[in-house]
């Protein structure tokens, strides 16, 4: 059992699907969806249409299951969202509605039996910026989630897209955290192997989304919006020199739709932290130092992509190794700045 020994443990970056899914294909009449097939105890096979594309365990629907696993690693609370390539963009908009609607209903569930372990982010039709929005206010209003998961671009759109600004402004004003996570990768037909659009893709994609929510005046016109970018930012801290001097060189460019340097949303000298939050899952502690001086302690997240092996297998060891953090930049890297980011009071969650 966890005790209170130590340093509550909050999980922002943790995926899961229904234990059953029905055959999406037979019930909107086309394909491209995915399906479930359980062909061993505790594991499942996910396809699209009839192309494999990933095993899982039991882990990744049962609740069970993880809350054993998150005690043998001290974490406390789990944010549940649903598995990316669930987010079915490119899916008929009422048809991306019903399936979103299944989703936030199994996460709505699942927090409603274990509410002290886990809270959800539900998926939302974005293809619909109106669908979207309705759905949203379903999730924060009816299902009592603490906010959505969306892609990191939305077909042809970029998140600075105009027709998503509704959606960022009810995220806003609902109070909805959200969570960006990359999905469908820029190039992956022209790298398949080695993984590519996973090790190389991902990070661009986080980079792309960010750098379109900057520019595209995003932060700017919503100050109250709270938003997470997975995996440490992808590619964007590494770059923000470049896309710095970008903006400085070419604003005829850069600064159409937002004068502001990009590096004004980032921490700043007089101890402001940064305008966004981005997980801690870097897997390297030299590069989890930068991004603490780059965002500010009060921005940085424990986020370990549960169930999946790119994840923190121990999550929270790598923020726990490092013994050169202060104790309190630790409690907040753990977990002071995930209840932060979805708007929870601590009170309810320590054990």
């Amino acid at each position: 059992m966890i005790t209170a020994s130590r340093n509550l443990k909050v999980d922002i970056h943790t995926h899961i699907l229904p234990e059953n899914w029905p055959d999406l294909r037979e019930r909107y009449g086309y394909g491209g969806f995915i399906r479930l097939e359980h062909h061993a105890p505790c594991c499942a096979q996910m396809y699209t249409d009839d192309t494999f594309f990933r095993e899982i365990q039991s882990n990744c629907w049962d609740p069970e299951t993880r809350i054993g696993e998150c005690d043998q690693t001290g974490v406390d609370l789990q944010v549940l969202s649903t598995i990316p390539v669930m987010f079915s963009y490119w899916a008929k908009p009422n048809d991306a509605l019903d399936l979103s609607m299944m989703l936030n209903d199994h996460l709505a569930s699942i927090v409603r039996d274990h509410p002290k372990r886990f809270v959800a982010l539900g998926n939302i039709p974005m293809q619909s910026p109106d669908l979207a929005v309705r759905e949203l206010e379903r999730c924060m209003t009816e299902l009592r989630l603490a906010g959505v998961q969306i892609g990191s671009h939305v077909n042809d759109w970029n998140l600075n897209e105009p027709a998503l600004f509704p959606v960022f402004d009810a995220a806003a004003s609902l109070g909805a955290a959200v969570f960006v996570h990359p999905w469908d990768m820029m190039g992956k037909d022209q790298m398949s192997r080695y993984w590519l659009p996973w090790l190389v893709g991902m990070p661009a994609e986080t980079s792309r989304a960010i750098c379109s929510m900057i520019f595209g005046g995003v932060f700017q016109r919503l100050p109250e919006l709270r938003v997470a970018f997975a995996h440490g930012g992808g590619s964007f801290p590494a770059t923000i020199g470049r896309i710095e001097h970008g903006f400085d060189c070419r604003p005829d460019l850069c600064a159409i739709d937002n004068p502001i340097n990009p590096r004004a949303y980032l921490a700043q000298p007089d101890g402001t932290p940064a305008r966004f939050y981005v997980d801690a899952l870097t897997h390297d502690a030299a590069v989890l130092r930068y991004l603490i001086k780059l965002f500010g302690d009060q921005r940085v997240a424990m986020g370990s992509d549960y169930p999946f092996p790119l994840g923190e297998a121990h999550p929270g060891r790598l923020i726990e190794s490092m013994t050169d953090l202060m104790p309190d930049t630790t409690r907040r890297l753990l977990s002071a700045n995930a209840l932060g980011f979805l708007g929870l009071d601590h009170a309810e969650f320590a054990p």
